[in-house]
C-alpha cells in the first residue's frame, strides 16, 4: 500500500494514541514503559516510523526499559500552534526554526534550544525541487517556467506549512538574483502564485493532491517527498532541480515544560541526540533527507544533487526577520497573494 493511502490511517492511529493517554495523569512513565510524544511536520511520517523502531532498541539496551513513541504529523505551523494550545509534546521535530521559536516564546521551551544539539539542532537538512510527470510535457526546467501561461502549480500554504515557507523563499531568491529590484521580485512571485491552483495546509497534502489526485503540472516539493515519489512510481514522475534553491534546516527541540512535567526529559534528550548516530543518519539518508554527518551524506551522493546552488535562511536575515517580512499577517505573502 502506498504511503499516501496510509496517511489517513496513520492520523487516526495518532488520535487514538492521544486518547489512550488522556486522563492517565501527567507522568507518562509506568513501572515498565515510558511514553514519548513526538510532534512533527507532515512528510516525516515514514522517517520516524523507521527511526522509532531502532531508537526503542537502543533505549532498551541503554536503560533496560521499554519506551513507546507517539507520533503526530501535520503542517509545521499548525503543529507548533497545537503544542502552544496544549498538545502534550515531549519533543518537536518541525520544518523550520521559527515554529519552535514560537513555542519558546509561549514559555514551553527554554531559550538557547537551537544550540542544544549539533548543527543548529538540525540533524538532517533538505532542499526544494520540482516534481513533474514523466516526459515533462510543459518543459519545466527552472522557476521562470512556473509563471508561464497554462502551467498549473501545486504548493502548500505558507500560513500553515513550513515547507511552503521554504518554497516561497527559494522562489524569492531566484527572482531577486535575476531581477535585482524588490518590485520586480514581488511581481515574479505574485505571477507564480497566480498559477497555483491548490494550496493545501501541509506538504504531504500537496503531494497527495499532485500524485494521488492527479492535479497540477508541477509540484514544488521537499526533496525527500520528490525522491520517494519517484522511487515508488519510477515510470510516472521525474525530479527537476532548479538553478537556485534553499538549504532547508528542519529543527528539533525538547518541549521542556512538558518533558519536566511528564518525567521524560532524559528520554527526550536521548531521542533527539540519537538522531545524530551513524545508524540514524543512514536511516535519514534512506528516507530522502540529507544527513548532517558529511561523511554519511557522501554515501548517498547518488541520491542527492550535492552541487545544487543553495541560498540559506541567513540570506534573509534569519528566521525571525524572514517570517516578519514575508509571512506574518500583512507581510509580503499576503500582499502579493491578495492582490
Amino acid at each position: 500500500m502506498k504511503r499516501w493511502k496510509k496517511a489517513t490511517a496513520a492520523a487516526l492511529a495518532v488520535l487514538l494514541s492521544f486518547s489512550v493517554f488522556t486522563g492517565c495523569g501527567n507522568d507518562k512513565e509506568t513501572d515498565e514503559t515510558l511514553t514519548l510524544t513526538n510532534v512533527s511536520y507532515d512528510p516525516t511520517r515514514e522517517l520516524y516510523e523507521a527511526y522509532n523502531k531502532v531508537f526503542k532498541e537502543h533505549y532498551k539496551e541503554e536503560t533496560g526499559k521499554d519506551i513507546e513513541i507517539v507520533q503526530s504529523h501535520g503542517g509545521s505551523g499548525g503543529q507548533a500552534r497545537s503544542v502552544i494550545e496544549g498538545s502534550d509534546a515531549d519533543v518537536v521535530t518541525l520544518a523550520l526554526a521559527h515554529d519552535i521559536t514560537l513555542i519558546e516564546k509561549a514559555g514551553l521551551i527554554e531559550p538557547g534550544w537551537i544550540d542544544e544539539f549539533k548543527g543548529n539542532s538540525a540533524p538532517y537538512t533538505s532542499t526544494i525541487v520540482f516534481l513533474v510527470r514523466k516526459g515533462n510535457e510543459k518543459g519545466i526546467k527552472d522557476w521562470d517556467d512556473l509563471i508561464k501561461d497554462g502551467v498549473n502549480v501545486i504548493t502548500p500554504d505558507p500560513k500553515s506549512s513550513g515547507g511552503a515557507c521554504w518554497n516561497f523563499l527559494a522562489a524569492w531568491e531566484y527572482a531577486s538574483e535575476k531581477y535585482g529590484s524588490e518590485q520586480e521580485t514581488k511581481d515574479f512571485v505574485a505571477a507564480l502564485y497566480k498559477n497555483v491552483s491548490v494550496m493545501d495546509s501541509g506538504a504531504r497534502g500537496a503531494t497527495t493532491t499532485f500524485v494521488e489526485n492527479g492535479q497540477g503540472d508541477v509540484l514544488i516539493a521537499w526533496e525527500n517527498e520528490a525522491i520517494t515519489t519517484v522511487e515508488e512510481y519510477p515510470d510516472e514522475y521525474e525530479i527537476i532541480t532548479p538553478s537556485i534553491s534553499i538549504l532547508a534546516e528542519p529543527s528539533v527541540a525538547i518541549v521542556d515544560e512538558n518533558a519536566d512535567k511528564d518525567g521524560t526529559k532524559e528520554a527526550a534528550k536521548d531521542y533527539l541526540e540519537y538522531l545524530y548516530s551513524e545508524e540514524a543518519q543512514r536511516i535519514i539518508g534512506e528516507h530522502g533527507y540529507r544527513p548532517s554527518d558529511t561523511e554519511i551524506l557522501q554515501e548517498f551522493s547518488d541520491k542527492f544533487d550535492l552541487n545544487i546552488n543553495l541560498c540559506t535562511i541567513d540570506d534573509f536575515g534569519g528566521w525571525d526577520a524572514a517570517y516578519e517580512t514575508f509571512f506574518q499577517d500583512g507581510g509580503i505573502f499576503d500582499e502579493i497573494y491578495e492582490n
